[in-house]
């Protein structure tokens, strides 16, 4: 079996764009959106691995396990070797392009499992059912705010009891004193990944409006208020953070 994966260069904002619109999910960022996130994200690498490991602690036989804003399959590729070939991935993204790169990454690394990908739109609604494990990795900071509690009780409801949440986020630091000295920590670390000063400047302008980040305590407390009896904090760098809450 092949792990090998081709990626694309994310150059989306190399060139200077005169009115920079809303960051979307489309086929130009599907292209490149691996080399993208792996530039972008600390220790995105660890985080999958992490990701792998504690679902497959965590998922139940006869059951499924659902990654929600699943983009281009990277996290089902992570938990494919560590998860019973029995148990169904169900990836739903409400990018087609991104679903469509995900499809032809799980079939080039050769994924036996049954597994569904669907299309549909976290922020109106999505249907969860029969589930030990959902994955949120890098996706509730694009839900609006307004639907986030709604889509955690959703997920509350769709899972079995003793069922876990892993969800990653960009996030704010819980002081705002802070969230300066983060932010360009945060820059200096794309500088090193080779991005340029209109790069960062012009991505920025496109996620202000896409990417709302909360804080971790403010993750933490919704997730307890959805319904969450146990959260825990299991990836920290600044303004990125991991948390694997169950449900009782």
């Amino acid at each position: 079996m092949s792990s090998k994966i081709n990626t694309n260069k994310d150059e989306v904002f190399k060139e200077e764009i005169n009115k920079v619109s809303d960051f979307k999910f489309g086929s130009k960022v599907a292209g490149v959106f691996d080399d993208m996130v792996s530039r972008s994200v600390p220790y995105y690498g660890e985080i999958q691995r992490m990701t792998a490991e504690l679902a497959a602690d965590h998922v139940q036989k006869g059951t499924d396990i659902y990654d929600l804003g699943c983009s281009t399959g990277t996290t089902m590729i992570g938990m494919n070797s560590l998860v019973d070939e029995d148990i169904r991935f169900i990836g739903i993204d409400d990018s087609v392009e991104m679903l469509e790169k995900c499809h032809s990454k799980l079939k080039e690394v050769g994924v036996k499992r049954p597994f569904d990908l669907r299309v549909a739109d976290l922020n109106t609604g999505v249907e969860i059912t029969n589930a030990s494990v959902v994955v949120l990795c890098l996706t509730l900071q694009f839900v609006r705010p307004i639907a986030r509690e709604k889509l955690l009780k959703t997920i509350v409801d769709g899972l079995v009891p003793g069922g876990v949440l892993i969800i990653s986020e960009k996030i704010l630091a819980e002081e705002s004193l802070f969230n300066r000295d983060f932010i360009k920590y945060y820059y200096n670390y794309k500088r090193r990944n080779n991005y340029s000063e209109m790069e960062i400047s012009q991505k920025r302008e496109a996620l202000e409006n896409v990417l709302i980040p909360y804080k971790l305590n403010e993750n933490i407390h919704m997730l307890r208020e959805a319904g969450f009896d146990h959260c825990e904090t299991f990836f920290k760098w600044y303004n990125f953070s991991g948390v694997i809450a169950v449900k009782k």
